[in-house]
């Protein structure tokens, strides 16, 4: 069942929530959009009543995202509500523009946030399960000659942090207007994972006390980086852009990256952006190291094994250097569809395939809806693709409009769910499987 999922998903290339494609309602529009259903979460039935409105005014938007789902006896489930951030979380979201504008501004969920060229974090998201979904908070912020992009995962717990400065050194010269070289820009970066959690490479489990102790503990996991673009051809249609990368994860090792990245904006009818990069890593590197799942990755207990996994161990057991490629591709046609794809594959080390697929096709005026979204990383080969694991993060929906304003659908997603030590604290995550039919009232409006 689930080999056959996948398989009908990387055939249409689909892959991610459409909430993750920065697909906001046009200013000065919005909709409303509720709902009820049936959950089940991990075999057992819940029932569901959802309230998702967005409104953006302007350059303004705030989206919300109330759940509710009541077991079989009519309570409500315990996880939807057991931290503050829960109940901030009802908010999915407040915006101001959106990534890539002069100013961009977001507090709430963080759906796939790059920094940069993406060599020290890519599609990074700061909730991937349902029950531990974090407030995190974008100021990115262009100001034509120079301008920074700034990213906190979480307030509390402490999470990753990240900033990027960049300038344009030419635009203050007499040679701005110098085709090519004139917008050459230059950029620092540094990026901290704060969490407790982060540093962790050794420590056993004490599975009476229901508690983790730690032996050896590197901190804070934090990376420092230097890059360089420069625009080949940037034209109001097709932007060509050579880029440079050298990162340093902080008392480990560091990697270079040297690609090209491709825009063709063609109106409304035609967008497609690439991307093909070689990356020479060192020994105790890993590239894009604040990935999409890296909250997952962070670290896991296996509490009847009394075993334990974190990405902080991975990294420090890396002794070779593991040199290879990464590329990704965005097509956007006529507003009918969005499909985007991405895979990293390393030379030398045979399970360091990391995959981010995504879609959404929902043609204006046609009853049909399919959105979709699947990560996977740690992939061995191509046989690994369609497996669901404790590696991987699906969601998809499939639904029929037999009104204009009403959308029956199934929604399947393969997400996580914390796992909670003696003193309720997070010591980890497991898969968790959630199948819900769902009837959606989809109102959408002006003002």
């Amino acid at each position: 069942m689930k080999s056959t999922l996948l398989l009908f998903l990387m055939i249409i290339l689909s892959v991610q929530s459409n909430a993750q494609w920065d697909n906001y309602p046009k200013p000065d529009e919005g909709f409303i959009n509720s709902g009820l259903g049936i959950t089940w979460i991990d075999g057992k039935p819940h029932y569901r009543i959802a309230f998702r409105p967005e409104i953006s005014f302007s350059d303004f938007g705030i989206g919300l995202d109330l759940n509710l789902d009541f077991d079989s006896e009519g309570k409500l489930r315990k996880e939807n509500f057991n931290e503050t951030s829960d109940y901030l979380s009802i908010i999915r979201y407040i915006r101001y523009g959106i990534k890539n504008d002069p100013v961009f501004i977001k507090i709430g969920a963080l759906d796939y946030y790059t920094l940069g060229h993406g060599s020290i974090m890519q599609h990074y998201n700061n909730s991937p399960t349902f029950d531990n979904r974090r407030i995190g908070f974008v100021a990115d912020i262009d100001f034509g000659k120079f301008g920074f992009e700034s990213i906190m995962g979480s307030f509390s717990p402490a999470g990753v942090f990240g900033i990027r400065g960049y300038i344009r050194p030419l635009q203050f010269t007499s040679a701005a207007d110098i085709p090519i070289i004139g917008n050459l820009e230059t950029g620092v970066s540094f990026v901290s994972d704060m969490n407790k959690d982060a540093g962790i490479i050794n420590g056993t489990y004490n599975n009476s006390l229901k508690k983790f102790d730690i032996t050896e503990d590197k901190g804070a996991i934090s990376v420092i980086g230097f890059d360089i673009g420069l625009p080949l051809l940037n034209s109001s249609v097709t932007d060509i852009t050579l880029y440079a990368d050298y990162s340093k994860i902080s008392g480990f090792g560091s990697g270079v990256a040297a690609g090209v990245m491709f825009d063709f904006n063609l109106s409304t009818l035609v967008n497609v952006n690439a991307k093909l990069e070689r990356r020479f890593n060192n020994g105790k590197y890993i590239p894009s190291y604040f990935n999409s799942l890296h909250e997952i990755e962070r670290f896991k207990v296996d509490s009847a094994a009394g075993t334990f996994t974190s990405k902080a161990l991975a990294l420090n057991s890396i002794t070779e250097n593991q040199n290879g490629f990464y590329g990704n591709l965005l097509i956007r046609i006529l507003g009918l569809f969005d499909i985007y794809g991405g895979y990293q594959r390393l030379d030398k080390e045979p399970k360091s395939g990391i995959m981010n697929l995504r879609s959404a096709i929902e043609p204006e005026g046609v009853p049909f809806v399919l959105r979709a979204g699947y990560d996977k990383i740690n992939i061995q080969n191509e046989k690994d693709l369609f497996t669901l694991d404790d590696r991987s993060y699906l969601f998809t929906e499939v639904g029929y409009k037999p009104v204009e304003y009403l959308l029956i659908s199934i929604v399947y997603s393969w997400t996580y769910t914390p796992i909670r030590g003696g003193d309720d604290k997070i010591i980890g995550f497991e898969p968790q499987k959630r199948i819900e039919p769902r009837v959606s009232f989809i109102y959408p409006f002006k003002f």
